[in-house]
This record gives structure tokens, sequence and C-alpha cells, in this order.
């Protein structure tokens, strides 16, 4: 997930509240070519709306290795750099005016830790578009100066009102990356009213695209795989899809024209997008949550015909994010995960590379103790 620079905090106005400090253990980047090593960290004792987590899970995100690698333009990385916002674990201690968690409780954090409560977005629940939202890595941090620290790290403080409730039932690991790939994928469904009978197609298969399959699955879509491998077939079917084209094979794309209600483009490399647009039926649309580093050649024709629309999404507000890992927890989603210790995340990184992961990395924490 990438904000674009103006959209953050530009600058950490320190909150007037006191706070204390504890240690943490961590994995930092200190520079665009280092790799992620250990350290330690100053963390903010809980204030008066604050929970404090202990981290037992955090996933790795596609976002983590471009901001270790400042790659960038639009959000600049400030080192060190403690990536990760996609964290489950376990309330050790909250805040006196904190209500509804208690020590003991599961609990999570995705990609914010704060926005200014008074906004518009933040009115109608919608935190994400924030104009002076914090981020949970890499943002200006109101608290202690500096930039906030994600993750990888054994422990975190948060307010209270960017904290979730884990459903008991789901695996702790697959629940990690559901804090970004899920709801990134969740949010878009639900916008575009995904519901029992309609047709959705999903563009790509990886980390965030097998999230959208059994998202959509679940719903009551029919699901269709757009997919340039042959190989995924099987794995596709197993994530809840109906149907599976092969992109590159015109004769399989033509056989659904105009069929469409939604389509998720999860994909960030570079592609024609207007393959797609013309399986949309009439005011049917393409959404885009892969963000390729050249923008996208729309033809306007295939847009005006049908009353088409293209539209982009990043993650949803806390309201929907509950409700996503609600839905999970009802549904038993989790994400497919690789479990690794902490000691592995730069091999990790170097696999995500090569899109050598089915389908998300979950870091398993505990294995931060030993350093």
């Amino acid at each position: 997930m990438v904000y674009p620079k103006e959209t953050i905090m530009s600058t950490a106005q320190v909150s007037s509240e006191s706070h204390g400090q504890y240690s943490a253990k961590a994995y930092s980047a200190a520079s665009a070519t280092s790799q992620l090593a250990p350290t330690v960290i100053s963390r903010r004792e809980p204030g008066n709306h604050d929970v404090q987590i202990e981290i037992l899970f955090c996933g790795i995100c596609h976002s983590d290795l471009h901001q270790v690698r400042n790659e960038w333009s639009v959000m600049p990385t400030v080192y060190p750099c403690i990536p990760g916002h996609e964290i489950v674990g376990r309330v050790t201690k909250v805040g006196s005016a904190v209500t509804n968690f208690k020590p003991g409780d599961l609990a999570a954090v995705g990609c914010l830790v704060d926005s200014d409560g008074s906004c518009p977005d933040c009115q109608t629940g919608l935190e994400q578009f924030c104009p002076n939202l914090t981020l949970t890595y890499n943002s200006p941090d109101p608290h202690l100066g500096g930039v906030t620290y994600g993750g990888y790290t054994d422990s975190i403080v948060v307010k209270d009102h960017f904290v979730l409730h884990v459903p008991s039932n789901l695996d702790l690991a697959g629940v990690a990356p559901l804090l970004c790939a899920g709801i990134t994928t969740y949010s878009p469904l639900r916008h575009w009213d995904v519901t029992n009978g309609k047709k959705v197609g999903v563009v790509g298969l990886g980390g965030l695209g097998h999230m959208a399959v059994k998202f959509a699955h679940a719903l009551g879509a029919y699901v269709v795989v757009f997919t340039t491998s042959k190989n995924k077939k099987d794995d596709a079917v197993l994530l809840g899809a109906n149907e599976i084209v092969i992109s590159k094979d015109p004769a399989q794309m033509k056989k659904h024209i105009c069929s469409f209600d939604f389509i998720l483009d999860t994909v960030s490399a570079q592609h024609d997008i207007n393959s797609y647009i013309q399986l949309l039926r009439r005011d049917g649309n393409l959404t885009l949550v892969g963000a390729p580093d050249k923008p996208h050649a729309v033809s306007g024709f295939g847009l005006l015909f049908q009353r088409r629309s293209i539209s982009g999404s990043i993650i949803g507000g806390l309201a929907e994010t509950q409700e996503m890992l609600d839905f999970c927890g009802k549904h038993n989603i989790t994400a497919d995960v690789e479990v690794i210790p902490i000691q592995k995340v730069n091999e990790a990184y170097d696999r995500m590379l090569k899109s050598d992961v089915k389908y998300r990395f979950s870091i398993d924490m505990a294995s931060l103790k030993s350093e």
C-alpha cells in the first residue's frame, strides 16, 4: 500500500501528553542498500487511550520491500526503517480510558495508527483518506518525534481506535496479511456491491489476487481468474474460482466480452487494461489495486459506449476493516502463508522479487526472542 507524500502529516507535532518509554527488540534497515538487522528501539508507554500489544505475527507486504529500499519517490524513506503493517498479537496493557480491549485479548493493527479524527473522511469512517493520517511506519511520529516504527518488532503501542479485534477461530499467522492484502481486496468488492450472482473477474493470482478470489467466492459471486500461467489453474479452483481464463489467449478473452459486473485488477506489472475493459457489461467497473510504474494507456471508446468506469482503491477504514475480520471469522478465511522466522526476512525479500511464495510471508515474531 502506498500513499502520496502530500496526504501524510508533513510535520511531527509531538503530543503534549507525557509518555515514558520502554525498549523493544526489532529488525531495521539502516539504508536503502543494507539488509534488515537486529536492533533495539524505544516505544512509548501506553497513554490513556493506548493499547500495548505483544506482536505474535507480522505479514510481509510488497510495500515493505519498496519502502526499505527507498523505491517510492512519492514517499521517501527515513532511516532507520522498521517496516510491517500487517500486525497480529495479544494485548498486554491498556490505558485508563480504554474500554474495548483488555490484557489477554487478541488484537490487530493495519496500515494506520492515527488520523486527525475531525475531517469529513474520518467523520464518515474513511480514515484511509484522511489528509493528516499517520501510517504504521515511516510516518512522522506525533508522540516521540522522528518517524513511526512498524511491526518487525516484539511490541507496539497504538491508539485504541486503530486497534482491531481478531476472531478467535482463525489461524493467527494467516490473519496477519488480512490487515493489508485482505482489506485492500475486500474494500472494493464491498464498495462495488459484489453479491450473490454477480460475475467478478480477478486479474492476477498473487498475494492480493488470492485474497480477492476467496472473498468474491464467499460473497456468492461467479469468480473468473485471469492469469498468464496455465500452471495456476488448479490453485485458482482450490481458492474458489469457477473459471480460469488465460489472458494471453484472444479466443478465451473474446468469450467473455460485455459480461462482467466487476473486475479487480491486482497486477502491478505493466499490462494492457483495455483488454479487460471490453469484458465489462454496461455500467461495469474495473478497479485497480495494483500500481504499475508507468501510467496505463486507456482507450476512451472502451468506456464511453457501455458507460463503463475505472477506479482505484487502497485499504478500508477502521470500521470496514473490522467488518472484514468478522467476515473472515464467519467464513473461516485467512491468507495462505509461509511462516518464517525473522532471521529469514532478507531471504524472503529476495524471494518476493521472484514471486517465490504462496501467497504471503508471515513472520513468527517469537523468533525475535533469540536475538
